[in-house]
């Protein structure tokens, strides 16, 4: 079992070409191999894996083929934090007993797991490295698919490898001066579950941070293209707390001016530079 620490950003197909042409640019950058993915993934009739937080897939890149097991884990200063277990495969099937051998394993019939949606795209890799970390930065441009259905793709995520985990946020927050992008805590499995139509985020309960529950908040609104109620209040909320920056005062007026008047999120996040850099700006405070 490994342990991920991730940013991950969405983006236009022409946005994440520019960010590609900024960061091949910077110092102490290599370029990597572009692959195509083909990730099937799997859970019972019911649900039981995704009531669980867990995701399951088969991953085919060329001729080698990988099962990944992904909890959802923690959202922990701008960074998904979560458990990952990978197996190698022989082909495009399942390996019941390496699931059966992990915590996921228990309370679920495993025999009824059966594919239920699809995330196809090409990666590019590019590895950033300097005196503070070694970062891999992985731009995928594709489809999730689920029958006759698809969504786009269209994401960049930035993985610890090795090093501090602030140069996670610095390099998100020098992206986000460059073009657009929408720091998203929707997952590309949750993306895939709600294609499925089965699943639907709800909003975070009071106990969570009022901040953590922002960000929920604007990624719910991104997914379903509509702001909600418990969203308007936890913006407001923030907006005035006592010492919150008036910078960030005025980013919050604007986002609720702009939701108010009918911009969704997602428009938002692909026009303007501003709602990336105000969701950087925001986990660089360090609120809570």
């Amino acid at each position: 079992m490994a342990e991920e620490l991730e940013i991950k950003l969405s983006l236009t197909p022409v946005a994440l070409n520019q960010a590609a042409e900024w960061l091949s640019a910077q110092t102490g950058v290599s370029i990597g191999a572009e692959k195509t993915l083909i990730n099937r993934y799997y859970d019972t009739p019911a649900g039981d894996l995704n009531h669980q937080k867990v995701a399951l897939r088969v991953r085919q890149a060329g001729d080698k083929y990988i099962q990944t097991l992904k909890t959802k884990g923690e959202f922990v200063d701008g960074a998904h934090r979560r458990q990952e277990w990978e197996w190698p495969l022989t082909g495009t099937e399942l390996n019941l007993g390496l699931i059966a051998d992990t915590p996921v394993g228990e309370g679920i019939n495993l025999a009824e797991l059966t594919p239920v949606f699809e995330t196809n795209f090409r990666r590019r890799v590019v590895m950033l490295e300097n005196a503070k970390a070694t970062i891999e930065c992985a731009l995928d441009q594709g489809t999730i698919e689920v029958g006759g259905r698809s969504r786009d793709l269209c994401e960049l995520e930035l993985e610890l490898k090795e090093g501090s985990p602030d140069a996670l946020l610095a390099w998100a927050r020098e992206l986000a001066a460059q073009v657009p992008v929408f720091l998203n805590l929707i997952s590309k499995a949750e993306q895939g579950y709600a294609l499925a139509g089965l699943y639907q985020p709800s909003a975070l309960p009071d106990s969570e941070p009022l901040v953590n529950r922002v960000f929920h908040g604007l990624a719910r609104a991104w997914l379903s293209g509509s702001t909600d109620r418990e969203l308007e209040a936890d913006l407001d909320t923030l907006a005035a707390r006592p010492g919150f920056p008036a910078s960030l005062a005025r980013d919050v007026t604007w986002l609720r001016d702009q939701l108010q008047a009918g911009e969704s999120v997602a428009g938002l996040a692909r026009k303007s530079v501003r709602l990336g850099q105000f969701q950087l700006a925001l986990l660089a405070k360090g609120e809570e």
